[in-house]
């Protein structure tokens, strides 16, 4: 595979606040990849560097350009998005289609047409006179007319329910994703794209503490369910996270004997979700 992405040490100061701090990091062609982190952990501005929207310090070849210098060559073949529930309320779906032509050269106006003759959206319709649900079906046409080989999705569903929010990526998987593209999205809904990831990025003050894809994230992490008398005995073999759960210990651990763990309760994967709490905790890098 070839990378989409190389950073080696990146660093960005905002006056006393470190946002970026030597983070480095690989992403091959054809991945979705999760960039999770809690506020303030320094993924946006790891997006903003990406697309060449902020200066930092060290190494950064996105689709072999460098943001700093390339950026016009560069978003020829980048899409991002920051919201997909926010389109000017005065736009008509007409405007939207001219706005986007006109500033992006892959953008393909008889495919996004296509796309909206699937829906009751009109070409005189405005922005304000539709539902979320609809804005979201124009933002779609929209992006998946785009033939970019790398989209960003920093927070897109911020604002919508969970209805629009899984149309949205469930749509994004099926009409848009492909083996030649590459999508890098944030979000706080993390339990609701699990299953489209291929790769996991977890931030927090500034480093990259765990970067893995899926099927390796299975292998290495495993959660255990322990009752009280053997409680013990699993924090003998050091997890790096234990909560309760209806009485009975939940431990989650890093490479160990997958055998013994299982001589001491139920053993599962972890969740996304729970495997960042236990690393945004600051105990385990």
């Amino acid at each position: 595979m070839n990378a989409v992405i190389t950073a080696r040490g990146l660093r960005k100061h905002y006056k006393n606040t470190i946002a970026l701090d030597d983070a480095s990091f690989t992403i091959e062609s054809g991945r979705i990849v999760g960039l999770i982190g809690p506020n303030g952990a320094g993924k946006t501005t790891a997006l903003k560097a990406i697309l060449g929207l902020t200066p930092f310090e060290g190494e950064l070849h996105v689709l072999g350009l460098d943001p700093r210098t390339q950026r016009n060559k560069l978003m020829e073949q980048v899409c991002f998005i920051a919201d997909v529930a926010v389109l000017p309320r005065w736009m008509k779906v007409h405007d939207a289609i001219d706005f986007v032509e006109a500033i992006h050269p892959r953008f393909d106006r008889a495919k996004c047409e296509a796309l909206l003759k699937r829906t009751k959206l009109t070409p005189n319709q405005r922005v304000k006179q539709m539902s979320k649900g609809m804005i979201v079906q124009l933002h779609l046409a929209l992006v998946m007319a785009i033939d970019a080989r790398l989209l960003v999705l920093d927070e897109p569903t911020l604002g919508l329910d969970i209805l629009y929010r899984k149309e949205f990526y469930q749509r994004l998987l099926e009409d848009y994703f492909d083996e030649d593209k590459t999508i890098i999205v944030t979000t706080h809904q993390v339990e609701e794209i699990e299953h489209i990831l291929t790769d996991l990025m977890f931030i927090r003050d500034g480093k990259i503490v765990l970067d893995t894809d899926m099927d390796a994230m299975g292998d290495r992490f495993v959660e255990v369910m322990v009752s009280a008398d053997r409680a013990e005995a699993a924090r003998a073999l050091r997890p790096i996270d234990e909560r309760t759960v209806f009485g009975k210990s939940i431990f989650l651990f890093d490479g160990a004997d997958r055998a013994v763990l299982e001589g001491l309760g139920e053993t599962r994967r972890p969740s996304v979700s729970d495997l960042f709490v236990a690393t945004m905790k600051g105990t385990y890098q």
